[in-house]
C-alpha cells in the first residue's frame, strides 16, 4: 500500500453549540492543521499515486475556503456543532469532489486544532464513500 500526505495550515473560528460549552460557547479562533493522507495499492502510468502537486493544490483550495471564516455560518455546517470532527468530514469530502486519483482508495483526513489535539476522518476515496444521514437536516 502507498501513501502520499499533503499538509496545509489555516485558521477560522466557530462557536460550539452544544448545552453548557464553557468558554468555547463564544466566538473564537483556531489554528488548524490539515492533513489528507491518500492511500492505494498501485502506482499509474507515472510511478504516482496521484500528483502530488495536484494533492497540494486541492488541500490549499479547501483551506483557502474555510480560511478566516467562521464554520458555524458555512454550509455543511448551518444547524451543525461545528466540531473538529465535522471540519474533518467537510475537508475530506470536498477533497473527494475536487481531485481526479484513480489509484487511490482511501483518504485519511486528519485535523489538528492548536497543537493540542487531532481528530481523523476515514473513508473510502471516491463513489464507494458512505453517506451521511445527518449531512442535510429539515429545517420545517
Amino acid at each position: 500500500m502507498y501513501t502520499v500526505t499533503v499538509t496545509e495550515a489555516f485558521v477560522a473560528q466557530h462557536v460550539l453549540t452544544v448545552p453548557d460549552p464553557g468558554p468555547e460557547g463564544d466566538l473564537h479562533a483556531h489554528q488548524f492543521t490539515a492533513h489528507a493522507e491518500f492511500r492505494g495499492p498501485t502506482l499509474g502510468e507515472h510511478d504516482y499515486l496521484l500528483d502530488i502537486d495536484d494533492a497540494r493544490a486541492a488541500l490549499a483550495a479547501v483551506a483557502d475556503d474555510y480560511r478566516d471564516t467562521t464554520l458555524n455560518d458555512r454550509a455543511g455546517f448551518l444547524d451543525r456543532n461545528p466540531s473538529v470532527e465535522l471540519l474533518a468530514r467537510r475537508v475530506h469530502e470536498a477533497l473527494v469532489e475536487a481531485l481526479d486519483a484513480p489509484g487511490v482508495e482511501e483518504l485519511v483526513v486528519t485535523v489538528e486544532e492548536d497543537d493540542v489535539a487531532s481528530v481523523a476522518y476515514h473513508a473510502p476515496f471516491g463513489d464507494g464513500r458512505p453517506e451521511d444521514d445527518a449531512t442535510e437536516r429539515r429545517t420545517d
